[in-house]
């Protein structure tokens, strides 16, 4: 009698057809076989016990395949010999047994098969090599489906969970099934996502997800261009974070007043004011990622570090939304902000977080916010003409603090519209 050990053996992704000779050898002709699933094709003609009446006796398929996996172990530890365990596919491949195998005490040994990954790639004619094939399981996080593509999914073997996966990605997306790959039914049939649902699905069943271009793809792609660019224009090599202050701010007011424009437009916008907005914040972003590519050559911050600091600060900014505090309304979420900000080490001074190049009025709004409104001399007690004026344009702005009105906002508007009525009826040239 031998030592006790287990021998793992994949029976592909199919039929008999595709178990390599000494897989099959192995499975038919070992004394002590166990498969995990007799729902295979290449597993229906074998006589060995499987785990099929297991599956319904645990609620998740952790708790099964932890059972599975114990179970083994104790089979080879009483007869003392080799263990032969049978999985569909690869046994390196979404096979979380063989995973909990190799992390118990009983030695492991497993045996190459040809996996579905192989499958899908002979059968699209892709070399998972040439763009970074991703593999990912289809039951897993609910979050969209990130980038880049390609992507296979596996274990879409029911059709809420081709649902899920839709619901993941934009609707438009065009997803290929792959059903029964390697067999006479065999379907390989592209849909775009929201068509998912009506798709047949098993557990033979995968996804194909190819071009996938998200958020992440695209600002990856930005930072090597903004990387090219101070490599190989002259401009914009020479530039440095005070040079490209004024472009931030000049680029800051123009999304403002297209987002003005697009506000004033809802709810159906042209599609080239639509169009407008999203170059104007890109500009935008085009000047953050400028200033996180200076960070980065001189290793002081740069996109990663931006945007992490950034979650760390939205998190912690909505307790209501991410800790055990309650908020009903937007006025709530106002004040807990405010006594965040309070708490944060190293804030002491009035002033600080201030931003002293806003306009004059937008300024002063957000100071009476920041301290309230203080008193002083009325008007009519100030001699001064100027500082009467100023005084009246303080107690304006006092007021729109307290209820609320965004003054500056409002003044442009009407700027605005008086331009637009001069433009329709031109009347006398102003001297």
């Amino acid at each position: 009698m031998s030592d006790p050990r287990i021998r793992v053996v994949g029976l592909g992704p199919a039929g008999p057809e595709l178990v390599g000779v000494r897989a099959w050898s192995l499975v038919t002709g070992a004394p002590h076989v166990r498969l995990r699933t007799r729902r295979h094709p290449a597993a229906a003609t074998l006589s060995a016990p499987s785990y099929d009446d297991w599956y319904d006796r645990y609620d998740t398929f952790e708790e099964l395949y932890a059972a599975i996996a114990a179970d083994l172990g104790r089979l080879a530890t009483t007869v003392g010999d080799e263990v032969v365990y049978a999985v569909p596919g690869s046994p390196t491949v979404a096979e979380r047994t063989v995973e909990l195998l190799r992390a118990g005490t009983v030695p492991v040994s497993v045996e190459p098969a040809i996996s579905v990954i192989d499958l899908a790639c002979a059968r699209l004619g892709y070399d998972p090599l040439r763009g970074g094939l991703r593999v990912e399981d289809a039951l897993g996080s609910p979050e969209p489906l990130a980038g880049p593509g390609p992507v296979l999914l596996l274990q879409a073997y029911a059709p809420e969970i081709l649902a899920a996966v839709a619901g993941r990605l934009d609707p438009s997306t065009p997803v290929t099934v792959l059903h029964h790959l390697g067999l006479d039914d065999e379907v390989v049939e592209t849909l775009e996502a929201r068509e998912l649902a009506r798709a047949g699905a098993d557990h033979l069943t995968s996804l194909w997800v190819g071009e996938l271009r998200t958020p992440g793809v695209a600002l990856e792609e930005l930072v090597n261009l903004v990387r090219t660019l101070r490599a190989r224009c002259p401009w914009d090599r020479e530039q440095t974070h005070g040079s490209l202050v004024r472009h931030l701010r000049e680029e800051a007011y123009e999304a403002m007043d297209a987002l003005e424009e697009l506000a004033g437009a809802e709810p159906e916008p042209s599609a080239a004011l639509v169009d407008h907005v999203a170059d104007e914040l890109g500009d935008v972003l085009a000047q953050i990622l400028f200033h996180a590519q200076l960070g980065a050559e001189v290793d002081r911050f740069d996109l990663t570090a931006i945007a992490d600091r950034l979650a760390t600060k939205l998190v912690a900014r909505h307790p209501h939304v991410f800790g055990s505090e309650v908020a009903h309304s937007a006025e709530e979420v106002a004040a807990q902000w405010e006594t965040w900000k309070r708490r944060q080490p190293g804030r002491t001074a009035a002033d600080e977080g201030v931003a002293w190049d806003l306009p004059a009025l937008a300024l002063y709004e957000k100071v009476v916010r920041r301290v309230g409104s203080p008193g002083g001399a009325a008007p009519d007690e100030r001699d001064d003409e100027d500082e009467r004026l100023v005084d009246a344009l303080e107690e304006v702005a006092r007021r729109a603090s307290r209820r609320g009105l965004d003054l500056e906002g409002a003044l442009r508007e009407r700027a605005r519209r008086l331009l637009a009525r001069a433009v329709e009826d031109p009347g006398p040239v102003a001297t």
